[in-house]
């Protein structure tokens, strides 16, 4: 039997950990419905398969274009105000998308704009948001605060899909992507009221092509790090097309249709809550090698799709896999936290992001021509071979297999940790 801790406790947390964790939910919840809202507002407008990609796209490739220089600007001014703009945005635009699709007036160009207008938001808040967390976090408590952050957001995708999938049909897609609009102006609220007191000064430095040069040179400079970066710019890619591409197929053609592939997905979303739940009472020394060996799993849904097997063997592999790909997501932010100067938080994470994302689109439009060349079949095992080949790759990598948790001591750059200033509670525990 666990022992009755607060979550503050576990974590090394309080106000600040509470303010960042609640507004990653809510925006989680609100998130995961738009996305199904916004496939059924561009069908209702008259739109088919192409414009529902074209609208997806027009998200993705901002989010791509402007990573970099989101990360480089958000370690040049307080994160917390890239986060607040940010969201005040992303609620600007997704309200006035609201308001078209309740009035029946939204144009597949309108909403092609305003998922770009997102993906533009996105792009200056993914690095900021993670720098954030970074750098408010003591290095005793980082895995377990971590872990508790990510089985929240975890939680609040898996959530949000099924209520947002259940709203679409109740209410229709307009009033989701208005409840996603007031997720996101309550959580630019609650970002806007951390404490930040205890985070030091941006110092001057050079002009931002500056910035992007040295957060390359840090990356490029750790073998661990642009290794396991390239690793998941593949990984991520094909792992894309197995589940938004080649899975429904299967499932269409073998399994019985989109009720047990949903079945597959919500066991995949399950497994991350429940590798997060392990994360936060497990803390292995060689916590890189752990995580980059749990991606191995990563490979069994794409040969389970493969074979395929029947629904049950599908959804364990999947349950399995979400397991072990969020051993992997802890150890991956334990990692960079316990490496990488504060002040360069968000810059290497741009670089993260992107190597993340950047082949993704690339990957989803060429399935279908890879399919017709090689056969479904064919396509999936080499996914699956791909991930395994990579994985072996970056275990060759000797800081890969070296680098050990540092039990105490403060961020990497020497600096002692941020505290929470005392907030009459007499506590000053570094917090998330």
């Amino acid at each position: 039997m666990l022992p009755k801790l607060s979550l503050a406790r576990r974590t090394g947390g309080g106000r600040n950990f509470k303010l960042l964790t609640a507004a990653a939910v809510i925006t989680g919840l609100g998130n995961a419905g738009a996305l199904i809202a916004a496939a059924f507002a561009v069908l209702e407008s008259g739109g088919g398969s192409s414009e529902v990609g074209l609208v997806a796209a027009c998200r993705t490739v901002p989010l791509v274009v402007f990573l970099l220089i989101g990360g480089a600007v958000a370690d040049r001014i307080p994160r917390h105000r890239v986060m607040v703009v940010a969201n005040t945005a992303n609620f600007l635009s997704q309200g006035l998308f609201a308001l078209l699709v309740i009035n029946g007036d939204a144009r597949v160009w309108q909403m092609a704009a305003l998922a770009a207008v997102g993906g533009t938001c996105h792009a200056f808040f993914a690095p900021a948001a993670e720098g954030m967390v970074m750098a408010t976090v003591d290095q005793e408590h980082s895995s377990t605060a971590f872990a508790w952050f990510r089985m929240g957001v975890n939680g609040a995708q898996i959530g949000g899909a099924a209520l947002g999938g259940a709203m679409v049909a109740a209410v229709g897609p307009g009033w989701v992507l208005a409840v996603d609009a007031g997720a996101f102006a309550v959580a630019a609220l609650l970002r806007a009221f951390l404490d930040v007191r205890g985070i030091p000064e941006r110092a001057a430095r050079e002009g931002l092509w500056a910035d992007l040069r040295d957060g390359w040179r840090e990356v490029v400079g750790r073998p661990w790090l642009w290794s396991i970066v390239a690793q998941f710019a593949v990984v991520n890619a094909v792992v894309a097309v197995a589940e938004a591409v080649y899975g429904p197929q299967v499932a269409d053609d073998h399994l019985g249709g989109a009720r047990p592939w949903g079945l597959a997905l919500g066991a995949f979303g399950i497994g991350t809550v429940l590798g997060g739940l392990l994360m936060t009472r497990w803390r292995p020394s060689r916590f890189l090698l752990v995580g980059v060996l749990a991606v191995f799993p990563l490979a069994l849904p794409s040969a389970a799709l493969a074979v395929p097997v029947g629904v049950p063997v599908l959804v364990a592999v999947m349950l399995l896999s979400g397991m072990t790909v969020e051993v992997f997501g802890v150890a991956w932010m334990t990692a960079l936290h316990q490496e990488i100067p504060e002040e360069k938080f968000s810059r290497v994470s741009s670089y993260d992001w992107l190597g993340s994302v950047a082949l993704v689109p690339v990957a989803t439009g060429l399935a279908g021509p890879t399919e017709h060349w090689l056969g479904r079949e064919t396509a999936l095992w080499c996914s699956a071979a791909l991930i395994v080949v990579l994985t072996a790759a970056v275990l060759l990598v000797p800081d890969v297999r070296r680098l050990r948790r540092r039990e105490h001591g403060g961020a990497a750059s020497g600096q002692p940790t941020p505290k929470e200033p005392d907030g009459g509670r007499g506590e000053t525990t570094p917090v998330l």
